[in-house]
């Protein structure tokens, strides 16, 4: 046995994972510090940043199991991990967020809305809640969550929202963008885990989860819709409209959608969409005119959130395994929906991928309890920390408490299990 396996390091690795779970949910607090002792303000901004938490407490990890049990083992285990998605996520966050991208984007929600029996400010934050999540079962959940966010910033995510209203729309996008990417089986991060498996093709994921989905995405986003409509504004133009005279030629904006495609296509290949990345940098240096800022940081901070959370989560099969492998149908999908809460949902679908035998039932449970819960924390969904990273600064102290997510997600999440139990 490896000794980064043994069973002392393994309950070490639990206890640095659940340091980094209370650390997590105590972001907040830390930001309110940096008010309060500005001396030190510094010091407590990194240590509240969401994002860095896991990555930090994985350095933590790494350098525990190099004193226990030897750097070779410490760096062997870290090499060990897969990090495709952290690395996906970054490329498609960037690309995603790229002014010509998302002009296009605004410009097609903008024509949709003005075909909507509605207000335009209030349709157009319907079609960010609903239709945007929905499309990420084309366009992957990381470029979905991209997307809306940053349509959505502007119009609800502002400093003068009532937070109880910010806190139900970003628990409804978060819900929405979990489950919206299960039309298909390559978008949503825990069907990605078994599609391969258990032989789970998008016609499949349509009949059996999507336009559930669908019903419960809509149900959703009409619900906050409404409780919006008394706050919402008008959709901004983008800033770097106002600011630039040169609009995006469409030849340009083709060119941005098509890598943002193969990006997409190639999302299991990283060699493949890093390659399609240098070519999107030399690109948006050779028509700097049409670009805004690159959200490099924002998607570097996620991605080292998501590997992080990779070297972490690689140890905790061994308490996690058995709780999914013991549970009946029914069971599972109430234990996979709150295990979310403290783990990402497509490692809690990947440990019940190496299940023999697994029953259909269970499989389906499984998947629809960990999509369901995947907007309750920051962690619970890989496109999460995308979306705190793009939206934090509309909240107060700049910050997201753990808390008013739960509580925002509550509602949403209850609409999506009900969606996946009942019909």
């Amino acid at each position: 046995m490896n000794s980064t396996q043994e069973p002392a390091m393994q309950v070490i690795a639990a206890i640095i994972f659940a340091v980094a779970l209370v650390h997590t949910f105590a972001a907040k607090q830390f930001e309110r510090l940096a008010h309060r002792y500005p001396k030190h303000a510094g010091l407590f901004h990194l240590v509240g940043e969401v994002e860095v938490v896991f990555g930090f407490w994985a350095i933590v990890l790494v350098l525990v199991m190099a004193l226990a049990t030897g750097g070779g083992d410490a760096l062997a285990y870290a090499e060990s991990r897969n990090y495709t998605e952290p690395l996906f996520v970054f490329v498609v966050m960037v690309v995603a967020a790229s002014r010509p991208v998302l002009t296009t984007v605004l410009w097609l929600v903008r024509l949709a809305a003005g075909a909507m029996p509605l207000p335009t400010p209030l349709a157009t934050a319907w079609l960010g809640l609903a239709a945007v999540p929905l499309l990420g079962s084309l366009i992957t959940e990381p470029a979905a969550m991209t997307i809306a966010a940053l349509m959505l910033a502007p119009q609800i995510f502002r400093p003068d929202m009532p937070e109880p209203i910010k806190y139900l729309s970003i628990g409804v996008l978060f819900v929405n963008v979990s489950i919206g990417g299960t039309m298909t089986s390559y978008a949503a991060p825990p069907v990605l885990m078994v599609a391969s498996t258990w032989q789970w093709d998008s016609a499949f994921m349509f009949a059996n989860f999507g336009w559930k989905a669908a019903l419960a995405v809509i149900v959703n986003a009409t619900v906050c819709a409404f409780a919006l409509r008394a706050h919402v504004i008008p959709a901004p133009a983008p800033a770097t409209d106002a600011d630039i005279e040169v609009p995006v030629p469409k030849t340009v904006a083709a060119v941005h959608l098509g890598l943002l495609a193969g990006v997409v296509l190639l999302a299991h290949h990283p060699v493949a969409f890093l390659g399609l990345f240098l070519m999107f940098l030399g690109f948006t240096q050779a028509y700097g005119r049409y670009q805004s800022p690159l959200i490099l940081k924002e998607a570097l901070l996620v991605a080292f959130f998501l590997a992080g959370l990779v070297v972490l989560g690689g140890m905790q099969s061994w308490w996690l395994q058995p709780i999914v492998s013991s549970l009946e149908p029914l069971a599972l999908f109430i234990g996979a929906l709150g295990l979310t809460a403290i783990t990402d949902n497509a490692a809690l679908t990947y440990l019940g991928s190496q299940i023999a035998g697994i029953s259909d039932s269970s499989k389906y449970m499984l998947v629809a309890g960990a999509v369901a819960g995947g907007g309750l924390t920051v962690i619970a969904n890989a496109p999460n920390p995308a979306g705190v990273a793009l939206l934090r600064r509309g909240f107060a102290d700049e910050s997201i408490g753990a808390g008013g997510l739960l509580l925002g997600a509550a509602g949403p999440t209850v609409v999506a299990a009900l969606a996946f139990l009942l019909l």
